[in-house]
């Protein structure tokens, strides 16, 4: 019965997916996001419901149009198994609060998706166009703050007064984010990563949030050395076009350094105490 509800909140994930996508390519373009039917990107033919279908559109299209045959980008396909994957993840995360309260299990879950969602937005927006809209951080900076007023942690009341550690959490975390902006002049870090980390750390507070922060670093390393690595490599020793001063989104690491953070409660620092010699 549990497999057949999760499958259930994996398809919902990647119909949400979809709608992201949506999100992803009108915002800032003057389009609406919820009206207008969705059309190839190439030849402007509105697309029709088969051709709609999370994932299993895009396979049975071998990732083409089925008119002008241009290459469908897979951005649609992974964006859409991501959302249904965070959905996925996030339910099974706040599990113990079923036993507890549906109520409060459906609104953790759902509070929490709507976050998630919102920054798999910002994550491919960033990857695509190298910049954080201030729009949906602002957005998330204020879900973020209002999560510091609910109990999602332990049993109990649904909300509470937030410590002074979770009030500082944000502030404090996006601090060095912001020197680094400003000492550089913005050649090292944007500021709109020192305004996302504003929020990350409100929803994790400060211990979580430096793991996820050294997670992000950890991560982006090894991906783009691989980047590196494999881009010089195809272009058989010629100088690639990725390189040590190519600019690379570091927002997309915070968050997943911060999905990883949030759903094991992941704290690097307490980790140290079992590796003594």
């Amino acid at each position: 019965m549990n497999v057949l509800i999760f499958v259930f909140i994996f398809l919902l994930g990647c119909i949400i997916g979809s709608f992201l996508n949506v999100v992803i390519y009108r915002f800032n373009t003057g389009k609406t996001m919820v009206n207008g039917r969705s059309i190839c990107m190439t030849c402007n033919r509105t697309l029709r419901w088969f051709e709609l279908i999370p994932i299993l559109s895009y396979v049975m299209q071998s990732g083409k149009c089925l008119r002008c045959k241009e290459i469908i980008s897979y951005q649609y396909p992974i964006v859409e198994f991501i959302g249904g994957l965070t959905f996925v993840l996030v339910a099974y995360h706040f599990m113990p609060f079923l036993l507890f309260s549906s109520s409060v299990y459906l609104f953790l879950v759902t509070f929490f998706v709507f976050i998630f969602s919102i920054l798999i937005v910002i994550s491919v927006y960033d990857f695509r166009h190298k910049i954080i809209p201030d729009k949906l951080v602002y957005v998330f900076s204020f879900l973020a703050f209002a999560s510091i007023f609910i109990n999602h942690t332990s049993f109990g009341a649904l909300f509470i007064l937030p410590t002074f550690s979770y009030l500082i959490a944000g502030p404090l975390l996006a601090l060095p984010f912001a020197i680094l902006w400003l000492v550089s002049g913005g050649r090292w870090m944007g500021l709109g990563d020192a305004k996302l980390m504003l929020g990350l750390g409100w929803i994790l507070g400060i211990y979580l949030g430096l793991s996820a922060i050294i997670l992000a670093f950890w991560i982006g390393s090894i991906v783009s050395l691989s980047v590196m690595f494999l881009s010089k490599k195809q272009l058989n020793g010629a100088e690639g076009k990725i390189n040590m001063k190519t600019e690379i989104p570091f927002a997309p690491f915070l968050i997943l350094g911060t999905f990883i953070a949030f759903l094991f409660s992941l704290d690097i620092f307490s980790l140290s105490s079992y590796f003594h010699f």
